[in-house]
């Protein structure tokens, strides 16, 4: 799949974000901006999967394989398959890997999997209770733990007014 226009992004899967703000009270603009963000605007969201939501077993068949980046404390972890670690200026170590995640038969099965997420782990407790903010969900799903990059929080704002502007 090719990487979309921000307004055709927009177009093709605000409906799924907002079916899902109606389900759980989680901003739209942030489920969708989210989906952007780890799919690259629709570019990389193999077997449906537009948020990054790993597989915690890969045994079930609704799982897929796949290459991912993480940024960690400990230079011991273990993944299905490491392909690179590098320590960097910070203590940290990049991980190039493969490890599980989910897939799913539709977009609208990624997007309600992804609410669902929320709700299922207790860590997400006090995003939950700002998920009518965006930005301010945003900050707190990064403090819960959601994405291992830094700079989580600001790129996923980003894109959020990058959302806001074409919603318009």
């Amino acid at each position: 799949m090719a990487k979309m226009k921000p307004a055709d992004f927009v177009k093709a899967y605000y409906p799924y974000a907002k079916q899902t703000e109606e389900k759980t009270g989680i901003d739209a603009r942030f489920t969708l901006a989210q989906a952007a963000l780890e799919s690259a605007w629709g570019a990389s969201a193999p077997g449906n999967m537009f948020f990054g939501i790993k597989d915690t077993d890969g045994i079930n068949g609704n799982e897929q394989l796949l290459r991912t980046t993480e940024v960690l404390k400990n230079p011991n972890v273990k993944f299905p398959e490491i392909i690179s670690i590098t320590k960097r200026p910070d203590g940290k170590y990049t991980y190039k890997v493969k490890d599980w995640f989910r897939k799913y038969d539709t977009p609208e099965g990624s997007f309600t999997d992804h609410a669902c997420f929320f709700f299922t782990y207790s860590r997400y407790n006090k995003a939950l209770e700002v998920r009518q903010d965006p930005y301010r969900f945003a900050e707190e799903i990064a403090k819960a733990g959601y994405a291992t990059d830094p700079n989580y929080t600001n790129v996923l704002k980003s894109v959020i007014k990058t959302i806001e502007r074409n919603l318009k």
